[in-house]
């Protein structure tokens, strides 16, 4: 009997880390912002696995439409690809934030190889000419206490999630828009995808369209839509 405890035992603790190392709210592996969740009335959309031609342009001319700033999370291979999009995307007010070189799941890697991929990024942008606020989304989610260690003795903070609109995967406008207002409760930072980080040209027509729904209904109901940055500021004890 007792092998069988102590395999139990060993599978739930193996269980009990694996979803730390991925839930979005988690605190336990190292503090992460997620937001003033409940809080307030601010909205901080994010976007990651970009640039992404064409879905991150037709994104931007939805915000602009709406006069709304977001934070979008880079991948870095995809910046020396097409830096064209990510001098649009700073030139109009958006926030860059840090989403690796190579979209890795970090937690398998060294943390000298963390760093590379962390400093591949920040080397693409400053290589083309831009500039980055030290904010760091990790891939899936997902991230150990050794992750985050790194990114920090980089100078950045971790960013993670209190809305998520699962749009990295085939679906509807419909969908995703469900999603969000299912979350929804203020403070909340909301995850979506203007990319997919396996290549260049990841379907994200639903993310645009979703956004713009999102963005004119809850402008309508009083919410205040802000950077991360801007939710940041004024709350470090929210993270």
């Amino acid at each position: 009997m007792l092998p069988y405890i102590i395999g139990g035992a060993a599978l739930g603790a193996a269980g009990f880390a694996g979803y730390h190392s991925l839930a979005w709210r988690s605190q336990l592996y190292g503090e992460t912002f997620i937001g003033t969740p409940g809080r307030d009335k601010r909205l901080a959309l994010t976007y990651d696995d970009g640039p992404n031609d064409p879905h991150t342009l037709h994104l931007l001319d939805v915000l602009a439409k709406h006069e709304v700033k977001a934070t979008f999370f880079l991948i870095g291979k995809f910046v020396q690809e097409r830096p064209d999009i990510v001098q649009r995307v700073i030139a109009e007010g958006h926030v860059i934030g840090n989403h690796t070189t190579t979209h890795p799941r970090l937690p398998l890697l060294s943390a000298a190889n963390v760093r590379a991929e962390l400093e591949g990024c920040a080397s693409a942008l400053r290589d083309a000419g831009f500039t980055h606020e030290k904010i760091f989304r990790p891939p899936f989610g997902l991230r150990r206490p050794a992750t985050l260690r790194v990114a920090r003795e980089l100078g950045y903070t971790p960013v993670m999630w209190t809305v998520t609109c699962w749009d990295w995967k085939k679906t509807t406008a419909d969908r995703v828009a469900q999603h969000a207002r299912r979350q929804i409760t203020g403070g909340d930072v909301i995850l979506m995808h203007d990319g997919g980080f396996k290549e260049m040209g990841a379907d994200r027509a639903h993310t645009v369209i979703a956004s713009d729904r999102i963005i004119g209904e809850y402008k309508q109901r009083g919410f205040e839509f802000v950077t991360v940055p801007g939710m940041m500021a004024g709350q470090s004890q929210n993270f």
